[in-house]
């Protein structure tokens, strides 16, 4: 069993909050319109306020931006946008003058195609980086080696004309994929994830873990049964295939070792992977976190999607309980990648500062670390950009039917008075929403009934209780949309009930359960035989 005491020892990572900044839209020090690391460190107080233990950059390195940093051309440099070297050590210096753990980015399925090494690559067939991309030949007809598909759209290959071959991009086609069946590929990736560790950071947040190592026999992929039956309904063709051969190979189970070695070689070191599995993220997840010897822990897209109930958070737990017998989850709602998750729980009449705050007291309580994304504590809905706006690369190729990734992605509300809600004092890179504004933090700042004082009160809350932290989790049957489970560490028995409806709901207490203790102020007596909970409404209790 961890330390209780989350932040700290060797598995500060076991039940730790982490905060994700998206760093081109935090806080802008130069009046260019894009955030920077100076911007960071000018508002780790906030962050530090929340009373989370770990702040996740999202990527800062050098690159050409087609997919906002998430193509690396230089894996040791920080971006110009961003700031320098020297910005990155003062961010950490602060981070950890204010008792923060600093988790950064690692891109390492894909490098931009501007990196070096993809240059050298594309050079020649017979160079000594030829083989540190993944390149095929054509078919007889001239067609792609296999029916690999992008996530952002079309076939998974490009054609060269110098080498005259295709090469593999899993996402944009300025993306290539690296070559993990090449140690030499392997090496020099943890050579930068060294650098970052001898600079100072805590950990790491692993872009498309399971994205690694490709069948090296390079075997197409089934359709899925659905879309056979062409019932799919996807907009995105990726959905129409089953990924068996593209990603998720059993070879990255040894990179994954190699890179837990080198952290181990470290003091209080850990990672987190995002797994995306359609149908199998679950045994992924178990595959990369079992055993002491990989990751610390990974997430999934379970709880990123559109279902809000009861049944589906208990499945969804309940799943990853019987599946990962000795690995460790980091649960989420929301991130850069997904629409907000105030907007996908709230119906068209709901209250979303409701929901903001229900959803911040059911994360808390769930068993496993926690991450929230930035805006989030300030009950940020998503927000709705013209076409003409647009970024994201994604959106931008798929809209209408896809609107892309930049409506959880545009810049943070500081003051309600200040140009740009003060993030900027130029024009920011993408608009900042007046519905956002009115959520501004100076407003919500000393507001006891705003959803940030609700996000401080939570996280105090669950630090003050081990078992929620580190505590083991059992469901109660209930009927109708109430959740219900028990969590259990530290000398602690809680109780913890929400519900999901937009009416008030009554739930018996089960006649075993003996005396229950409300923690919560204003929740229902705790000598009462039936709970009687408001719409979206919670209560947490101590059990004798």
């Amino acid at each position: 069993m961890a330390d209780d005491n989350v932040g700290q020892g060797a598995e500060w990572w076991r039940g730790c909050v982490i905060y994700q900044v998206y760093p081109r839209s935090f806080q802008d020090t130069t009046g260019n319109g894009s955030g920077d690391l100076r911007g960071i460190t000018t508002r780790l107080a906030h962050v530090a306020s929340l009373g989370v233990d770990a702040v996740w950059l999202s990527p800062f390195f050098k690159s050409p931006m087609a997919d906002m940093g998430y193509d690396v051309s230089d894996y040791r440099e920080v971006d110009p946008m961003f700031g320098s070297l020297e910005d990155f050590d003062a961010l950490v210096a602060e981070a950890h003058r204010l008792g923060l753990k600093v988790v950064i980015d690692q891109v390492l399925s894909h490098s931009s195609d501007k990196h070096e090494w993809f240059i050298e690559s594309r050079a020649s067939r017979d160079n000594p980086k030829a083989d540190w991309y993944v390149w095929a030949d054509t078919k007889p007809d001239g067609n792609a080696p296999n029916n690999w598909l992008s996530v952002f759209g079309g076939p998974a290959w490009e054609w060269d004309s110098t080498r005259r071959q295709y090469y593999m991009h899993n996402f944009l086609a300025s993306q290539p994929d690296l070559n993990f069946h090449n140690p030499e590929v392997q090496d020099a990736l943890l050579d930068t994830v060294r650098f970052w560790l001898e600079r100072g950071v805590d950990g790491f947040r692993l872009d498309t873990v399971n994205y690694y190592v490709h069948d090296r026999w390079l075997r197409s992929n089934p359709p899925l049964a659905s879309s056979v039956a062409g019932t799919n309904g996807e907009t995105n063709t990726y959905l129409y295939q089953e990924h068996l051969f593209d990603k998720t190979q059993p070879e990255n189970l040894a990179f994954l070792r190699r890179f837990r070695a080198l952290l181990d070689e470290y003091e209080d070191r850990a990672a987190v992977g995002e797994i995306g599995d359609e149908g199998r993220s679950l045994q992924t997840l178990a595959a990369y976190t079992s055993g002491g010897d990989k990751l610390q822990m990974c997430y999934t897209f379970d709880l990123l999607g559109p279902q809000f109930s009861a049944a589906h958070v208990r499945g969804c737990v309940e799943a990853f309980e019987k599946a990962v017998a000795d690995g460790w989850v980091c649960w989420a709602f929301s991130n850069h990648d997904v629409v907000r998750h105030v907007s996908r729980w709230t119906g068209p009449d709901g209250d979303a500062d409701a929901v903001a705050r229900f959803s911040i007291m059911l994360l808390a309580c769930l068993r496993g670390s926690i991450c929230l994304y930035q805006g989030e504590e300030l009950g940020l809905e998503e927000a709705e950009l013209a076409y003409e706006d647009l970024r994201d690369p994604v959106g931008i190729r798929f809209w209408p039917g896809m609107k892309g990734r930049d409506g959880c992605r545009t810049p943070m509300v500081w003051e309600v008075d200040a140009d740009n809600a003060g993030f900027s004092t130029g024009k920011p890179w993408l608009p900042v929403p007046a519905s956002h504004r009115a959520r501004a933090t100076d407003l919500q700042n000393g507001n006891e009934q705003s959803v940030l004082s609700a996000y401080r009160s939570t996280l105090a809350l669950r630090r003050r209780h081990p078992a929620l932290v580190s505590g083991s989790i059992r469901f109660l049957d209930t009927e109708g949309n109430v959740l219900a489970f028990i969590r259990e560490g530290g000398g602690q028995k809680l109780l913890c009930v929400f519900n999901f409806a937009g009416e008030p709901a009554n739930w018996p207490l089960p006649p075993d359960i003996g005396a229950v203790a409300a923690v919560l102020a204003g929740t229902a007596a705790g000598e009462e035989e039936t709970l009687s909970l408001p719409a979206l409404g919670c209560f947490l209790g101590r059990l004798d």
